[in-house]
């Protein structure tokens, strides 16, 4: 089982995406595409303040008739900002995403920000840990 650090260190080039909270849903959600992310971290002077994803838009642009043009970030984005650190393992990011129903968890230290898992990144990293357990089976077992 992999920590979030390992996580993170796999990612290796992958920009993290931010907008500021007085962006328009519009910019971020043009940010989003061009970086082809799901969410983006809401940053203020250097803090987290909050966080925007495509679950955010959904509900509370187009449920709710809003204009993504017309309306700031800081008007919808999800302020409780649910995380992790780079010593939790990737287990635990799980088991947190399914108990709040998140599909993207920012990591922070301390209070600086390390990067953003998503449940793609988990999964893919679960597919390779299992693949990996399942090649040292077929290992002992043909050796045996």
């Amino acid at each position: 089982m992999q920590t979030v650090r390992q996580l993170l260190e796999q990612k290796s080039g992958r920009v993290l995406v931010t907008v500021s909270p007085e962006s328009t849903v519009f910019q971020a959600l043009q940010v989003m595409a061009e970086h082809d992310v799901g969410a983006v971290l809401v940053m203020e002077g250097g803090d987290v303040v909050g966080i925007f994803s495509e679950r955010d838009y959904a509900r509370r642009i187009v449920l709710q008739g809003r204009t993504s043009a017309g309306t700031r970030i800081r008007d919808i984005m999800t302020s409780k900002v649910v995380y992790v650190t780079p010593d939790q393992n990737s287990d635990q990011c799980m088991a947190l995403m399914t108990e709040k129903h998140i599909r993207h968890l920012p990591v922070l230290e301390g209070k600086t920000v390390q990067g953003m898992l998503s449940i793609g990144d988990l999964v893919h990293a679960t597919i390779q840990e299992q693949a990996q357990v399942i090649n040292q089976l077929v290992h002992y077992i043909q050796s045996a």
